[in-house]
């Protein structure tokens, strides 16, 4: 597996959170004071540069459970909060948007053109903020850096390790379905037509050549498919046209987006057979993940003026009828950390927490942040 992939993964599900919670925002008629605060607050805390330090070392991708544990804590990074039925529809929602994404890639290396196409939205989003816009700006080019470079090979390992990730997740969503991409039960209908990848020229010719290497005979064959020839590239420039709409905003059109449980996935929850045996690298992630959230500052409301909740659902039965609903295999447990405990324990990872902290914007509320996390991430 690549250990490139971690922050191709969690730039391009925190854009299509950001996508989600803006559409969100605006479809629940927050105070755009409220709504754009809610955005800044995010972005600032996702593209905080200790969290990005570690994010980009070589490592191999988190645990499902852990990754989840990190975007439950980024969505509550400023005075929003979500029930936990709603941050199920909202992950299940990033996850299935970018899996599809990553499917459509014509070519492995198109995955960093929809990364892109994702960053150019988020800088959208805090165009009106050049201390924020410089953090993502930063990334920007570190992405670029280490990118482009890489091998069409490790673009496909990339590509392989994040479909790895994603095989057995199949969540049906609404615009999906609709769209006739999505199955009934939760799988991808892939085109069979389109432009081929860029570099690539269309399939219908059979070439036979001589010992020398001259052209001596041609053969047409059907192709199955109306397909066509890229135009151009896409720019792996920190500006420029990406060519590819894939990691553009689908919700840009209002319309209402659900999640449903497939039906493998709910009689897979009642036959998966929990594995007990203890992971011998479970303690170290839980370590690693402690040390990334230090940086992941949560703004706790000082009254109850300030701070709102969203509902990712029509109304608040939906939601709690959601909850209850869910299979236990999607009911993504939390991991519960002794932040206390830990910096009394490793020395080393307190003063890297500490780092975070300082480098994070203080908010009035700050010192209960930790009791925060704990509260929130208990169940495990």
């Amino acid at each position: 597996m690549s250990s490139r992939t971690l922050p191709l993964l969690f730039i391009n599900l925190g854009g299509e959170m950001l996508y989600i919670l803006d559409q969100r925002l605006r479809a629940q008629n927050i105070p755009a004071d409220k709504a754009k605060k809610v955005m800044n607050d995010i972005i600032t805390t996702m593209f905080n540069k200790k969290f990005l330090e570690e994010l980009f070392k070589p490592q191999e991708l988190y645990s499902k459970k852990a990754l989840r544990t990190v975007f439950d804590r980024l969505a509550h990074a400023s005075i929003m909060r979500l029930n936990q039925a709603s941050m199920d529809k909202l992950y299940d929602l990033m996850t299935m948007a970018f899996k599809y994404q990553v499917l459509l890639c014509p070519r492995p290396k198109d995955i960093l053109l929809v990364s892109f196409n994702h960053m150019d939205a988020i800088k959208d989003f805090v165009k009106d903020t050049p201390s924020i816009l410089g953090q993502v700006d930063e990334t920007n080019r570190q992405l670029i850096e280490m990118y482009t470079t890489l091998s069409s090979g490790d673009f496909q390992l990339i590509r392989q390790t994040l479909l790895i990730f994603f095989q057995d997740m199949h969540i049906r969503v609404s615009i999906f379905l609709k769209d006739k991409v999505q199955n009934s039960n939760g799988r991808f209908v892939l085109p069979t037509s389109g432009p081929v990848p860029y570099g690539t020229q269309v399939p219908c010719l059979i070439r036979m050549f001589s010992c020398s290497g001259e052209e001596v005979t041609r053969r047409q064959f059907g192709n199955g498919g109306n397909y066509t020839a890229a135009l151009r590239e896409g720019s792996f420039e920190i500006f420029g046209d990406r060519v590819t709409k894939l990691g553009t905003n689908m919700y840009s059109v209002s319309r209402p987006v659900e999640t449903h449980m497939s039906g493998t996935s709910k009689n897979s929850a009642q036959h998966t057979k929990v594995n007990v045996a203890p992971n011998p690298l479970a303690k170290e992630e839980l370590n690693l993940l402690a040390m990334l959230m230090g940086g992941l500052e949560v703004q706790k409301p000082g009254n109850a003026d300030n701070g709102f909740r969203v509902n990712l659902f029509s109304t608040d039965e939906e939601e709690e009828e959601a909850l209850i609903s869910r299979p236990d295999d999607l009911s993504y447990g939390v991991i519960n950390i002794q932040a206390t405990k830990d910096q009394q324990a490793n020395a080393e990872l307190a003063k890297i927490m500490g780092e975070f902290t300082e480098s994070g914007d203080q908010s009035p509320g700050s010192s209960s942040k930790g009791d925060d996390l704990l509260a929130m991430m208990d169940g495990l």
